[in-house]
């Protein structure tokens, strides 16, 4: 399993996505830099430039036919996928975190840091409505008031949207009326990274308590734990196999001495009904700060506090793996 090494970035990956038919991987970092690949051979596609500070979230419509990104230079942008050119440009007043496209592709949200006096908000934009976007006046601004979203990401059919805090709370907020609809607390630290399933009815969720947990999407019933020694930044789950990767690691500040082996900087795998470890991939310097599997199931890439992006494209053995329970 000989990764395609991905280098477009000067600072550390903030978060990789593909789009759904998988033929593209987007990346963004701590750079004002964003990148698309194409995900078979790892060719640099383009850029989208326009972002003057670090990039901290990226999102593709369902017909790829736009991108969005939310920078800390208090900005969320659309971009058009196929030119680059930047179609809107919405203004915040504290760092962008998390956005993403509804399934239709024509709502966005988006959610703001605290920080600055400012508060934490979850912002929705209609972008069949021209006026929203001129005005900078999104059709729905949730206020977040006890701990910031760190992690967001809409639930299925578009009804809601599910968010994770700094404090380890999901909470559910409904995209229509603004509600919370359900709140649970399963992660006693922040929640760093959610991602759906294929189908969308369940939803993986990374956090900086060493766990990565499974729930479902309709009721947030938390129903699986994947536990680790390390922060855990980012899990994604397999579209056609039981499996779930994680990707973490201690960052550097908390590494009270320096070993040979840093961190311990793998890719881990783990088998979704069993809860058990079967496999590791190393290959980062330094934490993993994002991952995702290829829509098809056949190749999985994570981007790392090195700035690099790796595609790892799975060996036969992958697929003929049987799980002995």
């Amino acid at each position: 399993m000989k990764p395609i090494l991905l280098q477009g970035h000067e600072r550390s990956i903030t978060q990789i996505k593909y789009n759904r038919e998988g033929d593209l991987l987007f990346t963004v970092a701590k750079d004002p830099i964003v990148n698309v690949w194409y995900s078979v051979n790892g060719e640099r596609l383009g850029t989208y430039m326009g972002h003057t500070g670090a990039v901290w979230c990226v999102d593709a419509d369902w017909d790829t036919k736009h991108v969005l990104t939310g920078s800390a230079d208090n900005s969320c942008r659309l971009w058009d996928c196929e030119t680059g050119k930047q179609l809107a440009l919405l203004k915040t007043n504290s760092a962008v975190r998390t956005c993403g496209f509804d399934f239709g592709g024509s709502i966005i949200m988006f959610s703001t840091d605290k920080q600055m006096g400012y508060q934490c908000f979850v912002s929705f934009f209609d972008l069949r409505d021209p006026s929203q976007i001129d005005n900078n006046e999104p059709y729905m601004k949730i206020p977040c008031n006890d701990s910031k979203i760190t992690s967001a990401v809409w639930g299925p059919l578009g009804e809601c949207i599910i968010a994770g805090h700094e404090s380890g709370e999901l909470n559910q907020y409904s995209a229509k009326s603004g509600e919370v609809l359900v709140n649970v607390k399963e992660h006693s630290r922040q929640i760093n990274d959610i991602q759906l399933s294929r189908d969308m009815t369940m939803f993986v969720t990374a956090s900086k308590d060493n766990t990565a947990k499974l729930f479902d999407s309709t009721t947030l019933e938390h129903q699986k734990t994947f536990r680790t020694e390390r922060p855990v930044n980012s899990a994604a789950l397999s579209p056609n196999y039981d499996h779930v990767v994680l990707g973490g690691g201690q960052e550097a500040m908390d590494v009270t001495t320096t070993s040979t082996r840093i961190g311990k900087f793998e890719a881990r795998f783990f088998h979704l009904a069993f809860e058990e470890e079967f496999g590791r991939v190393k290959g980062h310097f330094g934490l993993i700060n994002s991952v995702a599997f290829h829509p098809d199931g056949k190749s999985y890439s994570s981007g790392g506090e090195d700035g690099y992006v790796r595609i790892h494209y799975f060996d036969p053995q992958y697929f003929e793996f049987e799980f002995e329970a």
